[in-house]
């Protein structure tokens, strides 16, 4: 085993997209101990409405996206994994999915990396820690969305530019379990990550664990900041409105001097009662609250420095550090303009490596409304990567992740150990050559064929 890291979370896998309750979090909704719409053996499922009381679990139950057979094959398929880790044991239909991987995802948390430049340029260090904390959370307004991304394909990448003056690159480095790593960088931080997500599939609810590791760097004053996001959890998967909550702490920490940011993300209550709200503190490493936060997630968050006890000082006000962005109006998977972006060819570099999500065939059709053909293309790219996985048992080889590097070093999160990888700098050496090169690059990017296998003719590596 390697050296131990502690206190490490990963913020985006994504993110990113789901987690569970946080310990000790004040009971709320209600469970349906009736069998729903008449049919026997749903009794005791948990319906939950964000915005009503313990009377409406039955009514709520009849609500959300399925139609009632598609409900009763869906409960019949998922049943015997409650209670289980169903992150890559579920074959899932694109009918829950959206146009996007979670590599895609994870490169969600970038839309507000200009907090992260304020932060960088902040000559007092408690500013500093609200504005890096600020960029942490303003990813959740994105994370709400109800709908799945597509499982990465083992070496699958993706790319972005031409937004902050930062280069955003993801790999997919394990397929069991699902790991996904990513390096970003502009001239005022880096950030690198290694998430991998655990799950608890409770019939009609879904916890999942961001297990991971996250660390950006200041370049300015060179510091270090680790991120612990909080657990979500996916409510109504299959009866009621899906929607999703993120109750619990999360944790920045300054690793180069100890100070600290604690932010608490209330549970939804009765009738929406605290949802989206999120409340805490910059504290000093010695522990003293220096400036307090306070917000929602899904519309700004304020700060202003306090005194010991946590009480505004006199004088000081209110100042708000982060607001979100106008967002599109009806649309179908309730997506930003940034993470329309991050589909878009816009945000692709030259001579984008074929191993990218933009050119997944199942995502592409699904982003043009074809079902039938992303899940097509989703079945036939899935047993495309069993059949490299049974040619790399047979070679008695393993795969080898082209962008990074696995590391000795072992994190250690609330929800479990992971193996920590790191970007081995090839990357930029690949992206300099391109752009150093006169050849014109006249290659229509959207015929290129996606491409992120190990062996045969057609192999990227």
């Amino acid at each position: 085993m390697g050296s131990k890291d502690q206190g490490g979370g990963a913020a985006s896998s994504g993110g990113g997209f789901f987690s569970s309750f946080a310990a000790g979090m004040r009971s709320w909704g209600t469970a349906v101990h009736k069998s729903v719409n008449g049919l026997l053996g749903y009794e005791g499922l948990e319906v939950i409405n964000p915005d009503g009381g313990t009377d409406d679990a039955e009514e709520e139950a009849l609500r959300g996206r399925w139609k009632q057979e598609d409900r009763d094959s869906y409960w019949k398929m998922m049943h015997k994994y409650i209670g289980s880790d169903v992150t890559s044991l579920v074959t899932l239909p694109v009918i829950i999915f959206e146009p996007m991987t979670m590599l895609q995802k994870m490169a969600e948390l970038m839309e507000y990396c200009e907090l992260l430049d304020k932060a960088d340029e902040s000559e007092d260090p408690y500013m500093r820690m609200a504005y890096a904390s600020a960029w942490a959370v303003s990813v959740y307004f994105a994370y709400q969305r109800t709908w799945k991304p597509f499982n990465p394909i083992l070496g699958e990448t993706y790319e972005m530019v031409n937004h902050q003056g930062i280069t955003f690159l993801a790999e997919q480095v394990s397929h069991h379990p699902p790991m996904g790593v990513a390096h970003c960088e502009n001239k005022h931080f880096t950030y690198d990550i290694t998430s991998k997500l655990k799950t608890k599939f409770l019939g009609n609810s879904l916890e999942i664990y961001p297990v991971g590791r996250t660390r950006v760097t200041l370049k300015k004053s060179g510091v270090v900041l680790d991120l612990v996001p909080p657990p979500t959890k996916v409510n109504n998967l299959i009866f009621g409105r899906t929607w999703v909550d993120s109750p619990g702490e999360m944790v920045m920490t300054n690793l180069t001097t100890g100070d600290k940011v604690v932010l608490y993300f209330q549970p939804c209550g009765w009738f929406g009662a605290g949802r989206y709200e999120i409340d805490g503190y910059v504290y000093s490493a010695e522990e003293e609250p220096k400036i307090m936060i306070t917000g929602k997630w899904n519309t700004s968050m304020s700060c202003q420095p306090c005194d010991q006890e946590g009480e505004p000082l006199p004088g000081t006000e209110l100042k708000e550090i982060w607001k979100i962005a106008p967002t599109p109006k009806n649309d179908k998977y309730q997506y930003t303009h940034f993470a329309h972006k991050i589909n878009s060819f816009d945000t692709a570099p030259k001579k984008l490596l074929p191993s990218d999500s933009r050119l997944r065939p199942d995502r592409y059709a699904l982003e043009k409304g074809d079902m039938s053909k992303s899940g097509a293309e989703k079945s036939r790219l899935e047993e495309q990567q069993r059949a490299e996985k049974r040619a790399r048992e047979a070679k008695g080889e393993q795969f080898t992740p082209r962008w990074f590097n696995l590391t000795d070093a072992v994190g250690s999160t609330p929800w479990g150990d992971l193996e920590i990888y790191e970007y081995n700098g090839k990357y930029t050496e690949h992206r300099a050559a391109i752009d150093s090169s006169n050849v014109a690059d006249e290659t229509d990017i959207t015929s290129i064929e996606f491409n992120p296998w190990q062996y045969g003719s057609s192999s990227s590596q």
